[in-house]
């Protein structure tokens, strides 16, 4: 049994879907620093993917930085990386752009988003905090 909960959603990108599933899973504690990883053969037997499939998330979990694989060992849950606060927000430059470009064309107000993100942030376990 796979350690995160994915639910596979037709259209959409396995790859993506199962990336998403793991970093949320990490962020919620599920998965912790240390923790061994599925092997490609079991993730794409229970997820019934390719296995060039399950390889490539594998790959980008580690590229990402949310994944270690390492000789003798296998891979494993990586520590989070170390920084300052702003490097890290700044990793999200590319996603929050995106968000935006979404909102827009929905025609959202910026209360809108963040009160959407808010609601989100509270439910993945986020501190008490209110946007200023």
């Amino acid at each position: 049994m796979l350690p995160f909960p994915v639910e596979l959603k037709p259209g959409l990108p396995i790859a993506g879907q199962v990336i998403h599933a793991v970093k949320k899973a990490v962020l919620t504690g599920r998965l912790t620093p240390g923790d061994r990883f599925v092997s490609v053969r079991q993730m794409s037997q229970e997820l019934r993917i390719n296995p060039n499939t399950a390889h490539r998330i594998v790959a980008a979990l580690v590229q990402d930085g949310v994944l270690v694989a390492t000789p003798a060992v296998g891979t494993v849950v990586a520590e989070p990386p170390p920084g300052s606060r702003q490097d890290k927000a700044e990793l999200l430059g590319p996603e929050l752009e995106q968000l935006v470009v979404n909102a827009r064309q929905l025609g959202l107000r910026l209360p809108d988003v963040q009160a959407a993100l808010l609601s989100h942030w509270r439910r993945l376990g986020g501190e008490k905090e209110t946007l200023s």
